[in-house]
């Protein structure tokens, strides 16, 4: 007797999504709740689970395919199977390089179960990562949901790779000295929704971005001082992030306008405040919002931005978790950026970017000294948000972190 597979209800408004990649395979033993499918949709990836256990039957559709939610996408049949056997396609392209045969590094045969299933289910952007870096999939522990690798997993295994290693496990390296190869990859669906929304955001918005820098003194010494014992009594570490969000709260009261969105003709203005959090997951940039951040206190806001970061690596953020926001914070800093533009979130009307922190001579009191400096930017709608409105907002944000106090006493 088949059991039908269908896709799922993806959530609010998403009625179709893209086939991410088949996790079971044809023949291959399948239990009850295990993922046998990565969906893709405009926002997130979603699993879908085996409804019951037996063997994986007939694939519906093929990856990249596009279905809709009830569709018939798979069949599960009664039986034991097969055991899962690990794809051949990350380890393919090392094995057609022209080179030594010595230069191809099997797995080993002693690789747990655990590294021989993170390596099965290697996305695109690990395998080419894989490749790039010269790394065994097999050796490395998948931080991943269900234990599959990411491609922050191969980044870290590659940075902690002996250099002695190098020249032995370097396939690329010897097609990139032979060939001068191209590889074409479909974008994601996640990829061509953020493409699309960033290109409607120019289209549509009337952009500008105004900067400020902050000196970081304050909030360093602050957090200095509270981080142990604030980690001790919330379990969770104090962080800059819930610095900036309470700062921006305070703008955000102060300028209704850089919290509001246009409707049509009508401007809809929002009595609390949702901040979207862009977090880099292995598929893209997203961001989840964390709701009430005007109630919220800094550990209720580290807690929820941790819990966002962990559900972004491990590809379990939902529809809900991206619902919503009303205004965004980019933390581009932690990638090394200087200053740059950010573009909106729509209907969004603005968005703050912080960069990195460093230590530049600026005067205070007539001498120059040396202070841990950030650049800021508040790029906004000049639609709904006047110039006098964007300054005076970012002016808020940077008078708050540069006296902490203002966020006790409301000012």
């Amino acid at each position: 007797m088949s059991i039908e597979v269908k896709v799922p209800t993806l959530g609010e408004s998403v009625s179709e999504a893209t086939i991410g990649q088949w996790l079971k395979q044809p023949g291959e033993a399948v239990a009850a709740d295990e993922p046998i499918a990565s969906l893709e949709t405009d926002k997130v990836a979603i699993d879908v689970m085996a409804p019951e256990a037996g063997v994986m039957g007939q694939h519906m559709a093929a990856e990249g395919d596009t279905v809709v939610v009830g569709a018939l996408i798979a069949t599960i049949e009664a039986g034991s199977g097969a055991p899962a056997a690990p794809k051949a396609a990350a380890p393919a392209p090392a094995a057609s390089a022209p080179a030594p045969a010595a230069a191809v590094t099997p797995a080993a045969p002693a690789a747990s179960d655990e590294a021989s299933a993170g390596a099965s289910v290697l996305s695109p952007a690990v395998r080419r990562a894989v490749l790039e870096h010269g790394i065994d999939p097999t050796s490395i522990k998948g931080t991943g949901k269900d234990g599959r690798i990411t491609k922050d997993d191969v980044l870290e295994a590659a940075k902690n790779k002996p250099a002695s290693a190098a020249p032995a496990a370097s396939v690329p390296a010897a097609v990139a000295t032979s060939a001068r190869n191209e590889e074409r990859v479909k974008m994601t669906r996640l990829r061509q929704t953020i493409a699309k929304r960033l290109k409607s955001a120019q289209d549509n918005a009337a952009l500008l971005t105004t900067f400020n820098d902050v000196d970081m003194s304050a909030v360093i010494a602050s957090r200095d001082k509270y981080k142990d014992i604030f980690a001790k009594k919330h379990g969770i570490k104090l962080g800059f992030m819930s610095y900036f969000a309470k700062a921006s709260v305070l703008a955000l009261k102060d300028i209704p306008a850089v919290n509001a969105q246009i409707d049509g003709d009508e401007i809809v203005y929002h009595d609390y405040v949702d901040i979207s959090i862009a977090v880099s997951a292995p598929n893209g940039l997203v961001v989840p919002v964390v709701k009430d951040c005007d109630k919220l206190s800094f550990a209720g806001i580290e807690k929820a931005i941790a819990g966002f970061g962990k559900k972004a690596k491990e590809g379990t953020l939902t529809m809900a978790d991206m619902a919503g926001g009303t205004f965004t914070i980019s933390n581009g800093g932690v990638f090394g950026g200087l200053m740059s533009t950010p573009i909106i979130n729509p209907p969004q009307s603005a968005v703050l970017g912080l960069h990195r922190i460093e230590d530049r001579p600026v005067v205070r009191n007539g001498e120059i000294v040396i202070r841990p400096m950030m650049y800021i930017a508040l790029s906004y709608d000049h639609r709904i948000i006047d110039g006098r409105e964007a300054v005076t907002a970012l002016k808020t944000i940077k008078e708050a972190i540069e006296d902490p106090t203002r966020l006790l006493i409301d000012l």
